[in-house]
């Protein structure tokens, strides 16, 4: 007994010393194991604070630098623009440069026209610019240089106080450097930062280092071997503490520190601006670019802390976590190792099975945090009664509001939810979380979030979805994505528009006006040789001009048809395809050659922008009568064939020239033109310009040959919806839908002024190719009119041998 005792007494003690020694040991490897595993998440989120520092500069950078080439490349426009008229007027100035005031020019103050003047001809300069509009010109010389620089016209802007003209820019070295370098080098340029003369009496405390941005002003030489002569300048001032906070304030979402550095002449690093964001600064980058012919340097900081994405909680989260963990482990090991070995072992199993739970358990919660918080884009998720769930950091930074409102009667007014108006307050029966609450689906819908940290407000698109029933809980989940910065570039494409359609085409009317007016003097001139070699070289001009303005149209409709507003309504288009045929045909001349042969036969109505689909059809139709061989009369068919339910399939058919096979998988693209096209005039945008109307209504297009010879062009369009039917539901989803469409269009005709014009369709003309059966097919005409062939619903169509279907060319 007492050997028995003695031996168990030693396992017992044994026993109580394996207990402590294994929890002792349990609890320096977890609090070791724990101890990695947060310092690695240490190193993870210092990685991503780099990365995302990285990122929000590379943004700052690329917003100050499209914002300085945007400016330099709006004063190289208005130049341009000013020196196609040698009678330089207060009125063409004014009118050069009224887009610049809706541009969202951020920090600019004024755009003038500034003239040199030599000392002795003050005052005959004075003289001069009155007599161009620049009522109570005074001129103010200062000092005694050998030249002056007087600005003569000027356009304040962002509310800028008003300046008189007349200031001699020559009294700043700054910006008389800048000045005489771009008329030097004939390209713009920026100046050193100086102090504007317009804000030497601000109180030193408000005085802002600034720039001028300087395009010279040459005008068209006078004739064969003249160069250009020189007219003067465009400059505009910009405020360096103004641009600086408008740019990277909104660039870095008020998370970025800023300094904007610019080099002098004397290669000097100047100090000009600063932004200061909360927090303090961790986190440092330098990015250094060009800016016409200066080097400009940004140098970015952030708070680490601050940056989404960057820092958060799970660190402490797992430290403590991990030494509860490890302290329950040692507990329940110490406890344990007391048991027999059966129950040691089956304790130790279910503890590795513990660990191994925990840890995969640990792991999907760290991956779906680090998820959500990576994601650019916002989240939002509620349950059943509108109470949020989640918000991750980025739709809070997108929302501006940190307090979240649960309930769906108070997000309006709580977010400061608004249509894309920017003053009709979003209804709470529109908004996608409830839509979604309600088992409806929804995808893009526009807000514009406005309240006390979004005082200029951000355009949002959110889709909505209702919850996956196995998440175990009926709610709804919401994404934002941030769509301002697409609206202002679409902003920027409608300033583009403007320019090229005035600046560029206002030159060729005039060469235009001055060739039919040098024509209409040759009239009464005697025949001869050089009158004849003189209205040939009228007539060669004339047709250069056309096809210039012809191709500066195809380039404004391929640039807008993308962006354009899309007015969809019901579109008849037997009518509309007569006219099309009609003025694609009516300049065909007697004697010039085999008249047309044109089919059009039954025709549905369909969902459409008129003048878009108008710009397609007139497309293909001109490409049917253009693409023919020499000395063979066009034969096009316009027909419509079955489709997929609610949509109708549109086929224009010809017998011209055809499309190899290799070239049609590119022959959308932009540019492309088939081999076969040689020797025909063509830009290569039309069918792309198609296509893209074409899919921006939901359908397709595409190209086939024909059988029998030629081409069959096809695409799809949605049916108009039928009159008939139930007039409750179906007519108020109609109501709705056109609603939305209207305040969709516009919305982006505010934000697109000059999109409308470049597909704006030409005045009606009444048909000449008609769909009633009254009208049967005439023979070719002696006189060169086309033949007109309209469907006859209930006579036999021609057929052509190998030709396809009834009624195809």
């Amino acid at each position: 007994m007492g050997s028995r005792g003695t031996i168990a007494h030693g396992e017992t003690r044994r026993a109580r010393l394996a207990g402590p020694l294994l929890a002792a040991a349990v609890l320096v490897i977890g609090l070791a194991v724990t101890l990695r595993t947060v310092g690695a998440l240490h190193d993870d989120q210092r990685a991503a604070a780099a990365r995302v520092m990285d990122q929000r500069t590379a943004v700052a950078r690329a917003a100050v630098t499209a914002e300085t080439g945007r400016y330099r490349d709006l004063m190289q426009a208005v130049a341009a623009g000013l020196g196609t008229n040698t009678r330089l007027t207060a009125g063409d100035f004014a009118a050069a440069t009224a887009p610049l005031e809706t541009a969202g020019l951020v920090g600019a103050t004024s755009v003038a026209f500034v003239v040199a003047t030599p000392s002795g001809e003050i005052e005959e300069t004075e003289r001069f610019w009155r007599s161009r509009g620049a009522d109570g010109l005074t001129l103010q010389p200062r000092g005694d240089p050998d030249l002056h620089l007087f600005s003569i016209f000027q356009r304040t802007l962002n509310n800028s106080a008003a300046v008189a003209s007349g200031i001699d820019v020559a009294s700043a070295p700054e910006g008389a450097a800048a000045l005489l370098e771009a008329r030097r080098t004939g390209r713009p340029t920026v100046s050193d930062a100086y102090v504007l003369l317009r804000d030497r009496n601000v109180p030193l405390i408000h005085r802002q280092l600034s720039f001028i941005f300087v395009a010279p002003v040459f005008t068209a030489p006078a004739g064969d071997g003249d160069l250009p002569s020189f007219q003067g300048w465009v400059a505009m001032g910009l405020r360096g503490q103004d641009f600086l906070g408008g740019v990277l304030g909104t660039a870095s979402q008020g998370l970025l520190d800023g300094e904007l550095y610019a080099t002098d002449g004397q290669g000097q690093r100047l100090k000009v601006a600063a932004y200061d964001a909360p927090g303090r600064r961790d986190l440092e980058r330098q990015a250094t670019f060009p800016v016409a012919d200066h080097q400009w340097t940004l140098l970015t900081g952030a708070d680490s802390h601050r940056l989404p994405g960057a820092r958060n909680g799970t660190p402490t989260t797992v430290l403590l976590g991990g030494i509860l963990l490890t302290l329950m482990l040692a507990v329940l090991v110490w406890v344990l190792a007391t048991g027999r070995s059966r129950a040691r072992e089956q304790v130790l199993v279910a503890t590795a099975e513990l660990r191994s739970a925990e840890a995969e358990s640990r792991r999907q919660a760290g991956l779906l945090g680090a998820i959500m918080a990576s994601l650019g884009d916002g989240v939002g998720v509620v349950d059943e009664n509108g109470a949020f769930l989640l918000h991750n950091p980025a739709a809070k930074a997108l929302l501006g509001v940190a307090v979240d409102a649960d309930r769906p009667d108070d997000w309006q007014a709580h977010y400061g939810i608004f249509r894309p108006d920017g003053r009709t307050p979003f209804p709470l029966e529109e908004m996608p979380l409830v839509r979604a609450l309600q088992g409806e689906v929804s995808d893009g819908v526009e807000m514009l979030i406005r309240n006390e940290q979004r005082p200029d407000g951000i355009l949002i698109s959110v889709d909505g979805r209702p919850l996956d029933p196995s998440a175990g809980q009926h709610g709804a989940v919401a994404v934002f994505h941030d769509i301002t910065e697409l609206r202002r570039y679409e902003n920027d494409l409608a300033v583009f528009a403007g320019v090229v359609a005035h600046d560029l085409k206002a030159p060729l009317a005039v060469i235009r006006g001055h060739c039919e007016t040098a024509g209409d003097e040759l009239a009464d001139a005697p025949p001869g040789p050089e009158v004849t070699e003189v209205r040939a070289a009228l007539d060669r001009i004339m047709n250069a001009v056309d096809r210039m303005a012809a191709l500066i149209d195809t380039l404004l409709a391929y640039t807008t048809s993308r962006d354009a507003p899309l007015t969809p309504r019901d579109v008849p288009l037997g009518p509309l395809v007569a006219e099309v045929v009609a003025q694609r045909t009516e300049h065909v001349r007697p004697g010039a050659g085999p008249p047309p042969d044109v089919y059009v036969g039954p025709l549905p109505e369909v969902r459409a922008d008129p003048a878009m689909l108008r710009h397609v059809l007139d497309n293909l139709v001109g490409n049917a009568l253009k693409y023919v061989p020499p000395g063979r009369a066009a034969r096009i068919d316009v027909t419509a064939g079955p489709a997929e339910p609610g949509w109708a399939r549109i086929e224009v058919a010809d017998r011209g020239i055809g499309i190899p096979a290799d070239d049609k998988p590119a022959i959308f693209e932009s540019f492309h033109r088939a081999r076969t096209a040689a020797g025909y005039a063509g830009t290569g945008l039309g069918l792309a310009i198609c296509r893209r109307i074409v899919e921006r209504h939901g359908g397709t297009i595409g190209v086939a040959d024909n059988p029998g010879g030629g081409t069959r062009f096809h695409f799809t369009l949605p049916l108009a919806a039928p009159e008939a039917g139930d007039p409750g539901a179906d007519r108020d989803d109609r109501v709705a839908l056109d609603r939305a469409l209207s305040e969709r269009a516009e919305a982006e005709a505010a934000a697109l002024p000059a999109v409308g014009e470049a597909l704006r369709p030409p005045a009606i003309r009444p048909p000449c190719v008609a769909e009633a059966p009254a009208r049967a097919a005439a023979p070719p005409s002696s006189s060169g009119a086309p033949v007109l062939r309209p469907a006859v619903a209930a006579a036999t169509p021609r057929r052509t041998p190998g030709a396809g279907p009834a009624g195809t060319a």
